[in-house]
């Protein structure tokens, strides 16, 4: 039952990226500065063949100091009519050059592409929604990649619910936990 659960997570974080309107296309990313948890709704883009979660960002925005201050991380997921949430946790990477990061940036097309080029980093303070100004010949693309560590699966129903962990220092094999 556990190597069904973990291909069943496996497959419906996958179903985020692939699936436009799936409830795990927005997870909830989680970072850490000077101790505080902080958290933001992200898009995830894809998954690697070994399961790293890929989520697109601007170089600028204050994250990627979190991620350089502490890589720990964790994406957490939840589908509203499974009732059915996934917690991924482990290591952030920041890619800003290369043949992925190329590939990545390639896939980012039209309209989406004024997302990192704008004249000031997220967060700035401006006067006016119309007032953001962009760079048409620079970007501030950078590719985020979530190594996981461990992901935790809970399923609500009734008469049990079903929680279980996966650690990757385990081989991913799991262990159901009291819900």
């Amino acid at each position: 039952m556990l190597d069904q659960i973990f291909k069943d997570l496996k497959n419906e974080v996958k179903f985020g990226y692939l699936k436009k309107k799936h409830a795990f296309r927005y997870p909830s990313l989680a970072s850490i500065e000077d101790n505080i948890p902080i958290q933001r709704t992200v898009v995830l883009r894809d998954t690697t063949a070994d399961f790293d979660l890929i989520i697109y960002t601007d170089g600028r925005s204050e994250k990627i100091s979190h991620f350089e201050d502490n890589p720990n991380s964790s994406l957490l997921f939840y589908n509203h009519k499974k009732l059915l949430q996934v917690k991924v946790e482990g290591k952030m990477k920041m890619i800003k050059s290369g043949e992925e990061y190329d590939y990545h940036w390639s896939r980012v097309q039209g309209n989406s592409q004024k997302d990192f080029i704008t004249k000031n980093p997220p967060g700035t303070p401006i006067d006016n929604p119309d007032h953001v100004g962009y760079n048409e010949d620079e970007h501030h693309f950078c590719l985020l990649k979530l190594v996981p560590e461990s992901m935790e699966y809970l399923e609500l129903k009734r008469p049990n619910h079903i929680r279980a962990r996966f650690d990757k220092s385990n081989n991913w094999e799991g262990q159901f936990l009291n819900p």
